[in-house]
């Protein structure tokens, strides 16, 4: 028997006051595809995102997770059946350690309310967000405060606590918002390998087509609400619509020539083709 989808959405639509957000949208990840989400302001895509993750009811259609119903779920239930989520400006306690920060959303994915009432430093929690520390390359700065933390860091402490509840899909709201030219690529390098020896589902928004290009199996490409384009990334960024809707003629990669047009290129001389 094939297995259902991580994620499948079904005809979703979200209207605001008659205006339609969201317009038949039909997807489907599997488990452990890596999938970015592109689009101008005002596509669509954060409707898209808050829809799967419970922070907006559909107006119509239908959100499936490995078979099951989660249409219209609360963000909190969300986060229990294995469907979570970061935002675009980092969801960290700026006053407290790194440490510190693993251990509150590591209590709060355990034990919920009870753990604000009490220290969540079991040794079971402190070994555990030690481990998040290890694989988020986070370790050196874990006695550091977040408010004095690079962007860059303090995003990788973001997705950790995104994921101490073992998603099995994770959304990301522009992983690499606010990160340095210079950091983009290291922090990616660690989210991705961390989620991708996890087995997680991964759709994340992101604006940064070099980040979309290198990372992602396959991406969505939003314009008005619609999906217009769902292709893998060397596809997706020569689409004709994406480049005039989303990217731009002047930030669409330059397509690979041919074998014997490169060869001929290579040589310094014209090819026949």
């Amino acid at each position: 028997m094939t297995a259902s989808p991580a994620l499948k959405v079904t005809d979703l639509c979200k209207s605001f006051s008659g205006i339609t957000a969201a317009n038949n949208i039909n997807v489907e990840a599997a488990d452990g595809d890596i999938i970015g989400i592109i689009g101008a302001n005002g596509a669509g895509k954060t409707v898209f995102v808050n829809m799967i993750t419970g922070y907006l009811k559909p107006t119509s259609g239908k959100i499936e997770f490995h078979g099951q119903d989660i249409t219209g779920i609360e963000p909190r239930d969300a986060t229990h059946v294995g469907v979570c989520r970061s935002f675009q400006v980092s969801q960290v306690f700026m006053t407290m350690t790194v440490r510190e920060n693993l251990l509150i959303a590591l209590a709060i994915a355990k034990d919920e309310g009870k753990a604000m009432l009490s220290s969540p430093r079991s040794p079971d929690l402190v070994a555990e967000a030690d481990r998040m520390m290890q694989a988020y390359k986070i370790h050196d700065h874990a006695d550091a405060v977040a408010s004095t933390l690079s962007q860059g860091v303090r995003k990788l402490l973001d997705i950790a606590m995104a994921v101490v509840a073992n998603p099995k899909v994770l959304l990301l709201d522009e992983p690499t918002s606010g990160v340095s030219v210079e950091e983009k690529f290291a922090i990616m390098d660690i989210v991705i390998a961390a989620l991708k020896e996890k087995g997680v589902t991964v759709l994340f928004v992101e604006h940064d087509m070099e980040i979309v290009e290198r990372y992602v199996d396959r991406v969505l490409a939003f314009y008005q609400g619609e999906v217009i384009c769902d292709a893998p990334p060397a596809e997706a960024l020569q689409d004709p619509k994406v480049i005039e809707y989303v990217i731009g003629h002047d930030h669409a990669p330059n397509p690979t020539p041919p074998a014997d047009a490169a060869s001929a290129a290579a040589n310094g001389t014209e090819s026949n083709a």
